[in-house]
């Protein structure tokens, strides 16, 4: 039976994400997923509507005005924006969503996991993208080990 763990190496296997919720401050934690993710060859589109452009790169207010389309959507907003950006992958056509959580309570949220498996879309919860991508740093690693959720089979 999958693992969120292995949930998420299969979301990493996509080429076009979109992360949802990218920090204005470049010193912000979303920022430097931002950059492990495009250093790693990922085509990323940034989702803020707060944000014209980020790094020199465009910006999108919504998932479904990312051009091109993306195929999975990683999310780093507070829980309570959570189901609104379900709907617009949903409404884009998006199959697979992942919600972030380090040491907080996360991006998820109940309505969201909830309008998920309503609508067919595989998701990510409780893994932090530093936790599945190969060779991230010893610290990562650590952190995987002690997240037993990571480790629970999906139900």
């Amino acid at each position: 039976m999958a693992t969120m763990i292995d949930r998420a190496r299969a979301f990493l296997e996509l080429r076009r994400i979109a992360l949802v919720g990218v920090s204005k401050d470049p010193r912000a934690f979303s920022r430097a997923i931002l950059r492990e993710l495009l250093g790693r060859g990922y085509d990323v589109a940034s989702v803020n509507p707060s944000l014209a452009d980020v790094d020199g790169r465009r910006c999108f207010a919504r998932v479904q005005d990312a051009d091109p389309p993306v195929d999975g959507v990683l999310i780093m907003t507070r829980p309570s924006a959570a189901a609104e950006i379900v709907r617009d992958c949903a409404a884009a056509g998006v199959r697979h969503v992942w919600f972030h959580r380090g040491g907080g309570p996360g991006s998820a949220s109940a309505e969201a996991l909830e309008l998920c498996r309503v609508r067919g879309i595989e998701f990510v919860t409780d893994v932090c993208p530093f936790m599945a991508l190969p060779q991230a740093g010893w610290i990562h690693r650590v952190h995987a080990l002690f997240r037993r959720s990571a480790r629970r089979p999906v139900e």
